[in-house]
């Protein structure tokens, strides 16, 4: 009897194969041990390397690879042309690609992501996921800043692999002083965020304080490197903050940034905690699971003093 594969063409031969390790991929336990079980600080240093080897041939060839693993689309971005993994995963796009709303009442989206946890901060409690608490001293390690955001509002922004990596401000603000926390590189995939507890403390991770003109407001950017990432770039320091970093955990500076600016890049995918309080409202779009893009309403500030127990306003 003739093998059925000695009919079947080789392209689609190739994409059997590549659909069936693709399920088995994606099973919970077999993905949690893949990105999690193994030696995460050399993965991620060998994939920082990796990334960096100029080769469009290599290039297209692990894009190639990459894409039954992730909905790559790259219509949107500038160039469709890479000399290296690293230029796909820092793409820019298009401009006018990402609209920005221009209500100044608003905090819109720092970046493209799934939307994970979000809601009100108990106190000082949060969570990464269902039954896994942390609280805001465990993340951002600063009681002046804890305070702030006390009783607030969160949200956890998640960029997958394949979704432009570059975030922006999500208001007029001005940047005093960026703090670096060095750390792990778990998969912050919400398999790891159902299975390791206080994950977003344990890796590596920049915080942002914002000084927004406006009394009283605070918003606070909390990037979260992750396993093959670990690498942030903001575009106002000359160098990237990533496992090779031995400068002081404490960056003075003083920097301007407009709605919508772009403030940095992941070097691959990662998550973005962002913290309101002040006045802060969580948009009622913003729910767990939805997609949400650069520029669209994530918190809306109310007028001094009102009831911040009614999650936010209907979006146009």
């Amino acid at each position: 009897m003739e093998q059925p594969s000695s009919r079947m063409p080789w392209s689609r031969f190739v994409g059997a194969a590549t659909t069936s390790l693709t399920r088995v991929f994606l099973q919970e336990d077999v993905n949690f041990l893949l990105t999690n079980r193994i030696p995460r600080r050399y993965a991620t240093l060998f994939m920082g390397w990796f990334s960096r080897i100029e080769s469009p041939l290599l290039t297209r060839l692990a894009l190639a690879m990459w894409r039954p693993f992730a909905d790559l689309r790259l219509d949107e971005a500038r160039t469709h042309e890479f000399n290296s993994l690293r230029e796909c995963f820092t793409r820019e796009l298009r401009p006018g690609a990402r609209p920005i709303d221009p209500d100044p009442d608003v905090v819109v989206s720092p970046c493209d992501a799934i939307v994970g946890a979000c809601g009100r901060i108990d106190g000082t409690s949060l969570i990464q996921a269902k039954g896994f608490p942390y609280t805001l001293m465990d993340l951002l390690g600063d009681r002046e800043l804890v305070d702030k955001h006390r009783d607030g509002w969160f949200v956890t922004l998640r960029l997958t692999a394949s979704m432009y990596h570059r975030f922006h401000a999500p208001c007029d603000a001005r940047i005093r002083g960026v703090t670096y926390v060095s750390g792990d590189t778990w998969n912050v995939n919400p398999i790891a965020l159902r299975r390791v507890e206080r994950l977003f403390c344990k890796n590596e991770r920049v915080i942002l304080d914002l000084d927004l003109p406006e009394p009283g407001r605070a918003l606070t950017l909390v990037p979260v490197a992750a396993i093959l990432v670990a690498s942030v770039q903001l575009r106002f320091l000359d160098h990237p903050l990533d496992l090779r970093y031995r400068g002081p955990n404490r960056i003075a500076c003083d920097v301007a940034a407009r709605r919508g600016e772009e403030l940095g890049y992941f070097q691959h995918g990662s998550t973005i905690v962002v913290f309101a309080s002040g006045g802060a409202r969580l948009c009622e779009s913003v729910v767990e699971g939805a997609t949400i893009r650069v520029g669209r309403p994530l918190f809306r500030w109310s007028a001094p003093g009102a009831d911040r127990s009614i999650q936010g306003e209907p979006d146009a």
